[in-house]
């Protein structure tokens, strides 16, 4: 394969002709000021460059030839090539006019004449004024369409935000990078949060002071770039800017009421560090692009109190034997007299002939409030860490191009390298429970989750001219790995001999793809006809590599791993089991191992014509086939009309899919999940094809297939300066991939019982093909810029997006189910919130930006709807009302290279609603109940519904160098 790939450069290489000459120019706005990163394309070609800081770029061109010239902020100009040197005047106008890479492959469409709706991000000015430094988080406020937010006690997922377009899932939007297909992370969601099941892309592991600028396109695109691309497509489009080091220092900590456990004041320190420079190379306007970045950010907690019990009679008989030098394991030994005599010490009054039955009746009593005075303890002690989880890694990227020759052959490349620790901890262990051996640990203890997730990716390519068509051949390898070493922790099974730390195993997932694309731009044929072709080839594998033993082993009295159901694990004094593996986080078994690949073969066909000078028609055909599963085939129609010479009218038809992903076909493990009332389970996830499958009549996973239409408008109002765009949208997915409830089984011994025994579980649980969807919505975006004088300038920006999205028709579940009873397991309650009402339907975005002089102002109010509690339980579903959140920085320029910013991210300190103390409703019996989400004062606010967080007020001081 690689000595294929060579010899097709070579004859890329070899079969371009050598006819044109190099034009140089400079292109500046109206007031004479250079313009650096504009983008200068020949028209109907990919021949195309940016200007440096100074304004000036080189182009190879013929005389007569047509320059497509833009620049964010301005209005696109075309300009015929008359001279060898040229200068070219842009003027203020159109935001999002630059010309876009994703949404259509004619390499002169910008976003206002696009079919579909994109919005193009500058990031590289948010970089600057706002308070986000992450990539979810910056779109998370800039882009209502999107959401994403840190999840507390959710495992591996409080390392990796999930994302959402439109409200669909994270693995139904694709990420490309520079127009090549991102890799997946290899984390799969199967905790209490939105998008558990799926399986997203880690933004966050590209730094985002690397990226010139974002392009979203909200529309279905699986016919252009294939699987996951049903809710619409990111493109990060990477910088390309020389002679120009840039270095952004920013600090930032929670100032807030609820900050240190709700006592407030400060927490949650940040730290982030960029620098990002540039090379040319040549004399044909090649360039390297690097960028650095390093990320620290503390932990935080909003836990007040833990409420529930601590000790009980039992602890304080240890307590009494340990003051006195006494090995507390005895105890566990049937030592009945010494339990008795220490009992009497503490006061207890016990019979001398009590027998260890009638002990474990009398010592199970609660004697909590004794136990915190006698041991000098607040209930506090016992908190969990409910927020934030703390991070520190570092990140690379490098963008590379040059040009070969005088006729637009380019040899391209970019990378990325990330690696980053996180740590977060589950629920606090009790010493009243049998999952704390209280010898170890006398009261108990916090265990940790500790991440270690690298990233690496490299893409490759050369594009150019053969003949009069573009062509553009690449690789794109990816990998991302994420470890587990769990620590603070105990496996109370192993008892004395367990440490308490431990190698839990993890996952990695491979994606390489092989892209051929070849385009032409027909100036000639109507009003111009791009025609577009191509192939694609892509390779995954996804591994899960197990832990130690002692993580996931349970273990009898003697120390013997148990294999086989006749073997008895160790028990607390009250006769518990005690649980196996490494709390908070069972490590993976060999069992669990293996190493999964795959195979896709894609080819699509792409047509884009202007009728005339108004009317705009475009068609996509995709064929894909999958090693796995099968064949596909996809298209998309739409259409763009101009009304009037300020109105364009658009639409689009289009079909689409999302092949399950490997992760879900193959993951599987055994993890502790906490119901409702915060009780832990130990959750067996099977594979469809494994046994347990089977007896439950879960058939193997396929593809999700969609149907969706847009429609909208754009419209601009040259004199006032102002855009508008307006689109709605239908979605209706079929075969919808979703994480099941958990399957109990009857405790008779039956097959299902044993092989939950076998997996250290006490259910099971399945990703299936279960529910039917449909997604509608309304997007809107309305821009103006005011030059206010010569030098203040002032940009507003209205965007919005109202979405609604629900399970339409029956579940999907077997007969075998349905006898059963358990249709309700299959797609439990929880799991509809999740899909339908766990995160923001109605978004809102008003923001300006004022440029006055050496001083800029930010200002930004988000509007975050309504979201739902997620729990199975339909009365204590709680609804939490809409909040708005208000971001602020001013910044000041001390020297021409030199900025200062201070800020706030939730300026006034908005909160969530608070979950009630107390929730009275109507059971299914008729019977009026009382209930609450507050998990015993775990959960002041949802875990599992989220707006914006519960981080607070967040302040921020950015200092930015930018020497030329």
């Amino acid at each position: 394969m690689k000595r294929n790939y060579l010899i097709l450069m070579a004859l890329l290489l070899g079969g371009l002709s050598f006819a044109s000459a190099q034009i140089s120019g400079t292109v500046v706005d109206e007031n004479g000021v250079p313009l650096g990163g504009a983008s200068v394309v020949k028209k109907g070609t990919s021949v195309g460059t940016t200007t440096d800081f100074d304004g000036n770029f080189k182009i190879v061109a013929d005389m007569g030839d047509t320059l497509v010239v833009s620049y964010i902020g301005f209005e696109v100009k075309e300009v015929i090539v008359d001279s060898s040197a040229m200068n070219i005047t842009l003027t203020s106008g159109i935001q999002l006019a630059e010309a876009i890479v994703i949404g259509s492959r004619n390499p002169n469409r910008t976003a206002l004449e696009s079919a579909v709706p994109v919005d193009v991000i500058d990031v590289k000015e948010l970089n600057n004024v706002a308070p986000q430094v992450n990539l979810n988080q910056i779109l998370n406020y800039v882009a209502p369409s999107f959401t994403s937010n840190t999840q507390t006690i959710s495992d591996g997922t409080d390392h990796i935000d999930p994302a959402s377009l439109r409200g669909l899932g994270p693995d139904q939007v694709l990420v490309l990078i520079n127009g090549k297909r991102r890799h997946n992370s290899s984390l799969v969601n199967v905790n209490g949060t939105f998008g558990r099941g799926s399986v997203g892309t880690d933004l966050n592991a590209i730094p985002s002071a690397s990226i010139k600028r974002l392009e979203v396109l909200r529309d279905g695109a699986a016919a252009q770039y294939g699987s996951d691309a049903i809710a619409g497509v990111i493109n990060i489009v990477l910088n390309d800017n020389i002679n120009e080091l840039s270095v952004n220092v920013t600090t930032g900590a929670n100032f807030s009421k609820n900050a240190n456990d709700q006592t407030g004041g400060v927490d949650g320190e940040t730290v982030n560090v960029s620098a990002n420079y540039g090379l040319g190379l040549g004399d044909k306007g090649g360039f390297i692009n690097f960028t650095g970045d390093f990320d620290y950010r503390e932990d935080y907690s909003r836990m007040k109190e833990w409420e529930g019990d601590v000790f009980n009679l039992y602890n304080t008989v240890e307590r009494f034997a340990l003051n006195d030098g006494y090995n507390i394991a005895n105890l566990l030994d049937d030592d009945v007299d010494d339990v008795i005599n220490y009992g009497n010490e503490a006061g207890l009054g016990l019979s001398p002939t009590a027998t260890k039955a009638e002990l474990q009746g009398i010592l199970s009593a609660d004697n909590t409030e004794s136990e915190l005075s006698a041991r000098g303890l607040e209930r506090s002690d016992f908190n969990m860490r409910v927020g934030q989880s703390a991070l520190r890694g570092g990140r690379f990227f490098t963008n590379f191009s040059l040009p070969l020759d005088d006729n637009g052959t380019e040899l391209y490349s970019f990378a990325g390298l990330s690696s980053r620790t996180g740590n977060s901890a589950g629920f606090y262990r009790l010493p009243n429970q049998s999952r704390t051996y209280t010898p170890a640990y006398i009261n108990g203890f916090l265990p940790e989750i500790n991440s270690k997730i690298t990233d690496k990716s490299f893409s490759m390519g050369i594009k150019g001219m053969i003949s009069d068509w573009n062509v553009d051949f690449s690789n794109t390898y990816g990998k991302n790995a994420f470890l587990y070493t769990i620590g603070n922790t105990f496996n109370a099974s192993l008892q004395n001999a367990s440490p308490t730390v431990f190698d839990a195993g993890g996952f990695n997932f491979m994606q390489n793809t092989v892209n051929l694309d070849i385009s032409k731009f027909h100036d000639d044929i109507l009003s111009g006809l791009n025609i577009a072709f191509g192939a694609e080839y892509r390779l995954e594998n996804y591994e899960i590599v197990a832990g130690e033993e002692a993580s996931y082993a349970q273990y009898t009295a003697n120390g013997q791993a148990i294999t086989i159901a006749s073997q008895q694990a160790s028990q607390d004094f009250f006769g518990a089991s005690r649980p196996g593996g490494s709390q908070v986080f069972p490590g993976f078994s060999p069992n669990n191992e293996l190493s999964r690949g795959r195979s896709s073969v894609a080819g699509y066909f792409d047509v884009e014509a202007d009728i005339t000078d108004s009317f705009l028609a475009s068609f996509a055909t995709r064929f894909e086939n999958y090693s796995d599963f099968g064949s596909t085939i996809n298209f998309k129609l739409a259409t763009l009309v101009k009304a009037t010479e300020n109105m364009n009218l658009r639409a689009a038809l289009n079909t689409g899919f999302r092949a399950p992903s490997l992760h879900q076909l193959n993951f599987n493990s055994t993890s502790t999940i906490f119901d409702q009332d915060g009780n832990p389970q130990e959750v067996g996830t099977f594979a469809n094809d494994s046994r347990a499958a089977q007896l439950l009549g879960i058939p193997q996973l396929k593809e999700e297939t969609s149907k969706s239409i847009s429609v909208g408008l754009t419209t601009k109002f040259p004199e006032a300066n102002v855009t508008v765009s307006l689109d709605g949208y239908f979605v209706s997915i079929d075969d919808r991939v979703v994480y099941t409830g958990q399957f109990s089984g009857p405790g008779t011994g039956s097959e299902l019982d044993n092989l939950l025994r076998q997996a250290n579980a006490t259910a099971a649980s399945f990703f299936a093909n279960a529910i039917d969807t449909e997604s509608k919505g309304i997007d809107a975006v309305v821009t103006w810029d005011l030059v206010v004088a010569h030098n203040a300038k002032l940009k507003n920006t209205l965007s919005a997006t109202l979405s609604k999205t629900k399970q339409v028709g029956d579940i999907k579940a077997s007969q075998v189910l349905r006898d059963a009873g358990l249709v309700d397991t299959y797609f439990p309650e929880d799991s509809r919130v999740y899909l339908e009402e766990a995160v923001p339907r109605t978004k809102l975005n008003l923001s300006h930006m004022v440029n006055v002089d050496k001083m800029n102002i930010f200002l930004r109010n988000v509007y975050f709807g309504k979201v739902t509690e997620a729990t199975t339980n339909v009365g204590l579903q709680q609804e939490f009302s809409s909040k708005v959140v208000t971001d602020l920085s001013i910044g000041y320029n001390l020297s021409e290279s030199t900025t200062i910013t201070i800020g706030a991210n939730n300026l006034l300190d908005i909160f969530p609603d608070r979950a009630k103390e107390s929730i009275s409703y109507i059971d299914s019996n008729g019977d009026p109940q009382t209930g609450t989400n507050r998990s015993s004062g775990r959960f002041d606010w949802s875990r599992r519904a989220q707006q914006f967080g519960i981080g607070g007020r967040f302040l921020f001081a950015r200092l930015s160098f930018a020497l030329r």
